[in-house]
C-alpha cells in the first residue's frame, strides 16, 4: 500500500478534508434553517464539546486500550455516517444528534492521527511537517468542488455555444441561492461523510501502533497535572490568551461566509476565499522558524493574535470584494505564529513529563473551551447588530477585532516565561 510516509500523508489529507468539508458553510447553514441562536450554539458547539471530551477519553482510555489504527478506522466509520445523515436531516433534534456523534467520534482522531504519525516516523523531527502539511493539503482541497457544485449552471450557457473562455467564467461566476443553495451545501455533509468512510478503510492499512497502558498513578490523572502548571504565572498569561484567541479565531467562521457574500463574493466562492488562510499557512509554517529565531516567542505570538484584529478590522472598515479577500491571507500568521507556536513553545519549553497534559491543557481551549464560548456569544451578536434582516457587519466585526487587540497586548505586557528550559515542573508553586 506504498510506503509509510505515503499512507501517512494520505491519513493526514483525508483526516482534514472531512473538517475542511463542512465546517465553513455550516454556519450559515444551520442559521437558514430557522434554528434559534440557542438551537445554532447546541449544534455548532458540538465539536467543541467533543474536544474538551476527548481531552479525557482519547488521553485516558482509547490510545490507552485500543491499537491506534484500529480506534482510528472504528470512529470513522461511526463518524462517517453521523456526519452522512446531515444530508437528510433538517429538524434540530435528529441534527444535534449526529452532529455530536460525529464530533465524539471525530475530535479524538485529530490527537490519534498525530500519534500514530509520531509513532510511524523514523525521524518524526524532520518528517512529521512534511506529513502534517498534506492535512492542510486537505482541507484546501475540499473546497473545491463547491466552486462548481455551487454554481448556478441555469445561467450558464452551453459550451456549444460559446467559447470556452467566456463558458468558463460564466460557471465560476455564478452562484445558486434560497434553496438552491441550500440543496448544493448539503454536499457538503456527503462529501465530508465519504471522505470519513474511506479513511476508516486507509486506516486498516496503517502501521500497527499498539495501545500504551498507563505505568503510574500520575499518567491515569494526566489531565489534573495539566491543570496544575496553571500555578506559574506565564503558563496562566498564555491559558488566557489562549482561550480569547481561540474564541476570536471560531468567530471568524461564524460570520466570515455570510460576510463575504454580503461585499459580493459569488455563494460558490466563499469556500475557496477562505481557503486562501490554508495556502497562506504554508508558506508561513516554512518562515515560522527563522521568525522566532529572530524575534523570539512574546513577539511572534503578539504579532498572531494581532492578525485576527487587522483581518476583522478590515472586514469592518473596508467592506469590499478586494481587500476582504487580500486579508484572509493573515489566516496563515494567525494560526502559524500563535497556535502552532504555542505547541512548540510547549513542546521546547517543557520537561518530557509535563509536555503531553501542557499540549492537552491548550488543545483543550483552541478546539474546545473558546470555540464554545464563541458559539454561544456569536449568534447573539449577529442579531444583536441585525436590523430589518440586515447585519451591520462594519459594527459587528469590530467586536472580535477589539477582543483581539486587547488580547495581544495583555500578552505582550505580561507573557514573561523563564529562561531556563523545564522550569514549570521544578519551579516552586
Amino acid at each position: 500500500m506504498g510506503s509509510v510516509k505515503a499512507r501517512l500523508s494520505l491519513m493526514m489529507f483525508l483526516e482534514f478534508f472531512i473538517w475542511g468539508a463542512w465546517l465553513p458553510l455550516i454556519f450559515g447553514y444551520v442559521d437558514r434553517l430557522g434554528f434559534s441562536p440557542g438551537q445554532q450554539f447546541m449544534v455548532t458547539s458540538a465539536f467543541a464539546f467533543g474536544a474538551i471530551t476527548a481531552m479525557f477519553f482519547s488521553t485516558q482510555f482509547a490510545d490507552r486500550k485500543f491499537a491506534a489504527e484500529k480506534f482510528l478506522a472504528v470512529s470513522h466509520v461511526i463518524g462517517g455516517i453521523a456526519i452522512l445523515g446531515l444530508y437528510w436531516v433538517r429538524d434540530f433534534h435528529p441534527f444535534l444528534r449526529c452532529m455530536l456523534i460525529h464530533s465524539l467520534f471525530y475530535v479524538p482522531t485529530i490527537s490519534i492521527t498525530n500519534g500514530i504519525a509520531f509513532a510511524s516516523l523514523k525521524d518524526a523531527q524532520k518528517d512529521f511537517g512534511r506529513v502534517r502539511l498534506w492535512g492542510t493539503i486537505g482541507w484546501i482541497a475540499a473546497s473545491v468542488p463547491f466552486v462548481f457544485l455551487l454554481a448556478d449552471w441555469s445561467k450558464v450557457p452551453a459550451l456549444s455555444e460559446v467559447g470556452f473562455v467566456e463558458w468558463l467564467g460564466s460557471a465560476l461566476g455564478t452562484s445558486k441561492t434560497g434553496e438552491e443553495l441550500m440543496a448544493g451545501t448539503r454536499y457538503t455533509f456527503v462529501a465530508a461523510g465519504v471522505a470519513s468512510l474511506v479513511l476508516a478503510v486507509v486506516a486498516l492499512g496503517l502501521p500497527h501502533t499498539p495501545p500504551k497502558p498507563a505505568t503510574s498513578a500520575r499518567n491515569k490523572l494526566a489531565w489534573l497535572e495539566s491543570m496544575a502548571l496553571l500555578r506559574h504565572p506565564f503558563v496562566l498569561v498564555l491559558f488566557i490568551v489562549t482561550f480569547f484567541d481561540a474564541a476570536v479565531h471560531n468567530s471568524y467562521f461564524w460570520f466570515a461566509s455570510e460576510y463575504l457574500q454580503s461585499v459580493g463574493i459569488p455563494a460558490n466562492w466563499v469556500m475557496p476565499v477562505m481557503s486562501i488562510g490554508q495556502i497562506a499557512e504554508i508558506a508561513t509554517m516554512a518562515l515560522l522558524g527563522g521568525v522566532l529565531a529572530k524575534l523570539g516567542w512574546r513577539t511572534t505570538m503578539t504579532i498572531g493574535v494581532l492578525g485576527h484584529a487587522v483581518r476583522f478590522g478590515t472586514f469592518a472598515l473596508l467592506p469590499a470584494p478586494a481587500p476582504a479577500i487580500v486579508v484572509n491571507v493573515v489566516h496563515g500568521i494567525c494560526y502559524a505564529f500563535f497556535f502552532a507556536t504555542v505547541y512548540i513553545f510547549v513542546d521546547e519549553r517543557f520537561p518530557k513529563d509535563a509536555r503531553s497534559s501542557a499540549q492537552g491543557l491548550f488543545n483543550m481551549l483552541i478546539l474546545g473551551v473558546g470555540p464554545l464560548v464563541a458559539n454561544y456569544a456569536c449568534p447573539w451578536l449577529k442579531a444583536y447588530f441585525t436590523a430589518d434582516g440586515t447585519v451591520d457587519y462594519s459594527r459587528l466585526m469590530l467586536v472580535p477585532s477589539g477582543v483581539a487587540l486587547a488580547a495581544a497586548v495583555f500578552l505582550f505586557l505580561f507573557f514573561r516565561p523563564p529562561q531556563q528550559t523545564g522550569t514549570p515542573a521544578r519551579a516552586a508553586p
